[in-house]
């Protein structure tokens, strides 16, 4: 039947001018935030402070996440360089039973860093937020993002878009088989940025201003 062609046809288009979409909208964050994105902390500036964004400690089936382990060393490499003062620890929070920034404020002091010096941003459900939350709940115009590479190019494009100042120190990334499936989600997140940028959106939650080293 004709209209089954023409759905067919135009489905395919739609499909296409998404991908491409998103593909711009990928190239479009590496190339922006090439510059601000290191791997070793000597080539950061010195900065107040530090956002960490949150993962889980555990996968399914009380499987380890290298990516919360690797962004912890990350972090506690960059305090100790002497490049921030302060770490705001952004994760999400959603459930009695699930605290990412608690969860990495342990693993945090454990190895090392003070107490004093962490403040827990429990309502960066997802990076947006986390981003927003950093400039507008912690007053925070310049700050070292660390997570793994491909995340940091994402945030450091939306602080950007947001006339802030953020670098992104890059932690340990995991084996290309174990993440696949996160890079995947991580191509098309890139896309909503846009979005989310382009649309005045709003985090889920904002509240009281939190001032960093009182």
């Amino acid at each position: 039947m004709k209209w089954v062609k023409r759905i067919a046809k135009w489905t395919s288009i739609l499909a296409i001018v998404l991908f491409l979409g998103t593909w711009w909208a990928n190239y479009r964050i590496e190339s922006k935030t090439r510059d601000f994105i290191k791997n070793d902390a000597k080539d950061l500036p010195v900065c107040k402070t530090a956002l960490l964004l949150g993962t889980s400690k555990v996968l399914k089936h009380q499987q380890v996440n290298q990516y919360f382990y690797r962004r912890i060393n990350a972090t506690v490499d960059l305090y100790k360089s002497g490049k921030v003062k302060y770490i705001i620890v952004s994760g999400d929070n959603s459930t009695d039973n699930y605290n990412e920034p608690a969860d990495m404020k342990k693993d945090l002091i454990m190895n090392g860093v003070p107490d004093s010096v962490i403040y827990l941003d429990y309502a960066g459900f997802r990076t947006f937020d986390s981003m927003v939350r950093a400039k507008e709940i912690f007053g925070q115009d310049t700050l070292i993002v660390v997570s793994q590479e491909f995340h940091n190019q994402r945030a450091v494009f939306i602080a950007q878009k947001m006339d802030m100042v953020a670098y992104g120190f890059n932690a340990e990334d995991v084996d290309p088989s174990i993440g696949f499936k996160t890079r995947v989600r991580e191509f098309f997140a890139r896309a909503k940025v846009f979005w989310d940028v382009y649309t005045g959106t709003k985090p889920h939650f904002l509240g009281e201003k939190i001032q960093i080293g009182k």
